[in-house]
């Protein structure tokens, strides 16, 4: 008996709804970490749809992800605002418990790291060089992404899961560009990412730990500049 000719292979698209909800989502996204929209501007989600040309739903839709995110909060009666910027306190705050995690999550990478976590952390830093001479949201989008998906990794592979789910609630990299973001700090930012990955690589716990915490504190360095130019 003669096996049926299965025909061409078939590739799976997202539906149109999907693809939608995404563009929506990623326009309103990179209007306000432009910060395009003044923090505690009031949102409206009609405008928005007739904005974007669109109905009401996957702009609520996207509201829901931003505010998951902090990029927007809810009010009683007010609906939705623009999220204010992180102050100055908040920033601190933001950065002591970095650096009571994410150092240590770093000694452990590198005694605990898989092959595979060692290459999704070069991966990670080498995805971002594109970005390094770009100031435009869709250029710091992709390096946001690959920066938080680096610390993401280094977590996970100190084998502490919920050191990784801290830190992705956190959303500091969205805080930190809303905050600050000017040509030049992707460049030296990587930089530091590499002492870090090269660290984890020659498993050495103690260089891995401090690259980490040098990094932070450097980059809350940079950040706080932003407070001193207001």
């Amino acid at each position: 008996m003669r096996e049926q000719d299965p025909g061409p292979a078939r590739t799976l698209r997202p539906a149109p709804r999907l693809m939608l909800r995404e563009s929506v989502y990623e326009s309103l996204k990179r209007l306000l970490m432009d910060n395009a929209l003044e923090p505690g501007a009031r949102l409206s989600i009609d405008g928005l749809a007739r904005e974007l040309e669109v109905s009401q739903t996957p702009v609520r839709e996207a509201l829901f992800r931003c505010e998951a995110e902090g990029l927007v909060v809810r009010r009683p009666n007010a609906g939705y605002l623009v999220a204010p910027l992180l102050g100055r306190d908040a920033l601190l705050n933001l950065y002591d418990l970095r650096l009571l995690l994410e150092p240590a999550a770093a000694a452990r990478a590198a005694a605990n790291a898989t092959t595979q976590d060692r290459q999704a952390i070069d991966d990670a830093v080498q995805a971002m060089a594109p970005a390094v001479h770009g100031d435009t949201y869709r250029a710091y989008r992709d390096f946001a992404d690959e920066d938080a998906k680096l610390h993401t990794t280094i977590a996970i592979a100190s084998g502490n899961p919920l050191i990784a789910e801290t830190l992705d609630r956190l959303h500091a990299h969205i805080h930190s560009y809303r905050l600050y973001f000017r040509h030049g700090i992707a460049e030296v930012t990587t930089t530091e990412h590499q002492a870090i990955a090269d660290a984890i690589h020659t498993q050495n716990q103690p260089a891995a730990e401090q690259a980490m915490r040098t990094h932070l504190e450097n980059s809350r360095t940079r950040l706080l500049t932003a407070y001193d130019q207001t």
